[in-house]
């Protein structure tokens, strides 16, 4: 790929959650990915991206506006912890509204494949939604850890020194 490629940067969206009723079943087989390497975009052949890219290619234009939105709006908690977490100031290179799949993180740390979610009330109606989300990136070999918009006000250092020990004792990707 050539530099002019890779110097774009890939922006994020989550999906809009569903409406009330719909269900969703979570992710079982390859069967479920648009083709055989795609369990895991970060290692796809196909598109042979480096780490950072690890948006669904199909998809990835549409999620793109959404992302630079929530990148220029972050939640109140979201800026707080981005106070936190940016600059490897916990040890680890951390990036912030970053698309995995068809989703927008809040925070990712892509080297130890861990995700970071600041819940805030939307996230008490939308549990099956957040259910499946988790359950994609899983599948595709995200830990996810998730705090309450409460909790980052409450004491955002004392969140900030658990990823960091979460971090610092997470295995490296290859």
């Amino acid at each position: 790929m050539n530099s002019s490629n890779r110097s774009k940067k890939r922006v994020e969206p989550s999906p809009t959650p569903p409406k009330e009723g719909f269900k969703y079943s979570k992710p079982s087989t390859s069967d479920d990915f648009p083709h055989d390497c795609c369990h895991d975009f970060s290692l796809c052949e196909r598109f042979n991206q480096p780490r950072y890219v690890t948006a669904n290619p199909i998809n990835y234009k549409f999620i793109k506006e959404m992302r630079d939105y929530l990148k220029n709006n972050p939640t109140e908690a979201e800026d707080i912890m981005w106070e936190h977490l940016k600059n490897k100031n916990i040890g680890h290179k951390i990036r912030r509204q970053h698309i995995i799949a068809d989703y927008i993180t809040d925070f990712v740390c892509l080297r130890k494949k861990v995700v970071i979610e600041i819940d805030g009330k939307i996230h008490l109606k939308q549990k099956e939604y957040d259910e499946f989300r988790t359950a994609v990136l899983n599948n595709l070999g995200y830990k996810i850890i998730r705090f309450t918009n409460e909790e980052v006000f409450a004491n955002p250092e004392l969140i900030a020194k658990k990823l960091k020990e979460v971090l610092d004792n997470s295995p490296e990707d290859p």
